[in-house]
């Protein structure tokens, strides 16, 4: 590969929107790598690109960093990944994504009748939980679609 192929992180950072701090913390965590300069300086291949606009959209739906790993462990490094590589990657979350889609769904119209609409009759009111009884089901938001109680992904 051409040195001139070879983006340095600043180049990266300001094209994928993610901080060098990220950047860094991912080849950490084995979700890219770099090439090193004679002078130490990271260069990334244009492909890296790819790997985290990947990335983005991973985290912005609440895949975990152990999950994104795992997924990108399944793409060619070497290579731009083809339109067939991201369609069998992508294939594994078509199914977490319409559950997440449909949680979402029962959430937006559970806000449209509760949250903030005065209710005045509780005995009828979903989200009434006298004496607490709801705690015996264990921690979280135990009302809530079971995908949205989910512990938030963690890590950048």
């Amino acid at each position: 590969m051409d040195a001139r192929d070879l983006l340095t992180i600043g180049d990266v950072a300001h094209r994928s929107g993610f901080p060098p701090s990220a950047l860094r913390f991912y080849e950490r965590e084995g979700l890219l790598r770099t090439t090193r300069t004679s002078g130490g300086q990271r260069r990334y291949e244009r492909s890296t690109l790819r790997r985290l606009a990947f990335i983005r959209a991973a985290r912005t739906v609440g895949v975990g960093l152990n999950e994104v790993r795992e997924a990108l462990d399944r793409l060619p490094y070497g290579r731009t990944p083809t339109k067939g590589d991201w369609t069998r990657l992508s294939r594994a979350w078509r199914a977490r994504l319409d559950e997440q889609i449909v949680a979402l769904v029962a959430l937006r119209d559970g806000l449209d009748s509760c949250i903030g609409c005065g209710c005045l009759s509780l005995q009828r009111c979903r989200l009434y939980n006298p004496e607490d009884r709801v705690a015996a089901g264990g921690p979280g938001a135990r009302l809530l679609p079971p995908l949205l109680r989910r512990t938030p992904a963690q890590g950048v």
